[in-house]
């Protein structure tokens, strides 16, 4: 019974001191039913720190000198497909034949440009003693005005001083006696006169097979335009004329 008392008097005194609004000490000692003091120590409340440990941290000390290699300096190895290929190589052709083309143009209208010019240079050297047609129209006088254009250039095709061909060239100086001629030696050879032989030939006449054409000066020779390399000039009649050939007399 005395165990209840105190206890019952512990419990008295201390609803009274709550009663009262005094406070307990912190190592104040408390009574317990069995009456065993127990000192009770109070600590200040602690603030909990939480910290993200997910959380990713940021360097913030950038270096700005650092060279991450941007993409524009990526060397990159380039492939073509064969059709890019081959068109290339088609181009390329077409270049190359374009410029050949103009290679040979301009050579061949060099050459046209030399010829005109030794034609010019040609009848330059001649024009002081330019023999005219003789009113006359003899022989002689044809074969004398034949003969000042040696030098003259040889043109396949062509009749007339810039440029001509055998047939071409006894054309035109029979022309200038106011006598048309056909155009190519096979026909000329068939005009006029016949003469029995070279023996009987007389300047003037002209002598022709179906292979070339010349005007007779006298002496076994003959006015004629020959090649590309000899031009116009003298030569003698089996020089001339490889076979056999035919002797007309027009004037």
């Amino acid at each position: 019974m005395r165990a209840c008392g105190q206890a019952a008097t512990g419990t008295l005194a201390l609803s009274l001191i709550l009663s009262a609004g005094l406070s307990i000490p912190a190592d104040a000692a408390t009574v317990t039913s069995d009456d065993t003091i127990v000192s009770v120590r109070s600590f200040p409340k602690q603030s909990a720190v939480h910290r993200d440990l997910l959380a990713e941290s940021a360097d913030t000390d950038v270096d700005t000198d650092t060279d991450w290699g941007g993409i524009e300096s990526l060397d990159v190895p380039q492939t073509k497909s064969q059709a890019e290929k081959d068109a290339e190589a088609t181009a390329k052709a077409e270049a190359e034949r374009q410029q050949q083309e103009a290679q040979a143009q301009a050579q061949t209208q060099a050459q046209a440009q030399q010829q005109t010019g030794e034609a010019s240079r040609s009848g330059e050297r001649t024009e002081s003693s330019t023999i005219t047609a003789s009113a006359s129209k003899t022989g002689q006088a044809v074969a004398e005005y034949a003969m000042q254009y040696s030098g003259y250039p040889y043109v396949y095709g062509g009749n007339q001083p810039s440029g001509w061909d055998c047939s071409g060239f006894v054309q035109y100086v029979y022309a200038q006696f106011g006598v048309s001629l056909p155009r190519t030696s096979g026909s000329q050879m068939t005009v006029g006169s016949p003469v029995g032989s070279l023996a009987e030939a007389q300047p003037g006449d002209i002598i022709a097979n179906g292979q070339h054409a010349a005007i007779y000066v006298g002496n076994g020779m003959v006015m004629n335009a020959m090649s590309p390399s000899q031009g116009t000039g003298l030569a003698s009649v089996s020089n001339a004329f490889s076979s056999a050939y035919a002797i007309r007399r027009v004037i």
